[in-house]
């Protein structure tokens, strides 16, 4: 049973505690959402403030404070959407879940908006380390989790070998979809998350 005033996270996503009280309009919150992403996109972290962002959602100043304390638990939130859910690992073949996942982080990584953005995030995170670390810590570590998590059950299961790396197989998946999304996003064809799975697990399998 999941606890009053916690919405249930997605694959990948940690669960987001709401303040009691009347439940908030959800149109108008992705609204929130989507202008403070926008707004970053167009002039960083520093073009996020509160009073724009309304004016660009049509809300008011407290309709966004009822959700978030400040501008930069607001952007950490509006960045995560830079990232689509990862879907819920079905748990029966670690080539599955992880060709499902890799097919989520591929189409991400075909799509110039977001990928400005991320590498805008990036470049950011120089000058508000803080911001960039909260991401790693919000956004990433909880979906790395997740491909952890399938990747444990395989060596649970036997479809892995008993002492696979974990943490380089992680970083492997990851960056396949990173890298070539980052300097060959065209060339990123159909059947890519089939091909990473299995040259992954080929490293894998049991001996």
């Amino acid at each position: 049973m999941r606890q009053a005033g916690v919405l249930p996270a997605r694959a990948g996503e940690p669960a987001v505690a709401r303040r009691p009280g009347r439940p908030r309009s959800e149109r108008a919150e992705r609204a929130i959402l989507d202008a403070a992403l926008e707004l970053f996109g167009e002039s960083g972290v520093a073009g996020v403030c509160i009073e724009a962002v309304a004016a660009r959602a049509g809300v008011g100043k407290a309709t966004i404070y009822r959700r978030w304390p400040g501008k930069e638990d607001l952007l950490l939130d509006a960045l995560s959407l830079l990232k689509s859910p990862l879907p819920e690992p079905a748990g029966e073949s670690v080539r599955e879940d992880l060709v499902a996942m890799l097919r989520v982080m591929c189409q991400d990584a075909t799509d110039p908006t977001r990928m400005r953005r991320y590498a805008l995030l990036l470049g950011e995170g120089e000058k508000y380390p803080r911001i960039l670390q909260r991401y790693k810590q919000n956004v990433v570590e909880p979906r790395r989790e997740v491909i952890r998590s399938v990747l444990r059950r395989g060596i649970a299961s036997a479809e892995l070998r008993p002492d696979a790396d974990i943490e380089v197989a992680v970083a492997m998946l990851t960056g396949a979809v990173m890298s070539q999304g980052k300097h060959y996003p065209e060339l990123i064809p159909a059947d890519y998350p089939e091909r990473v799975a299995d040259h992954v697990l080929l490293g894998l399998a049991p001996r």
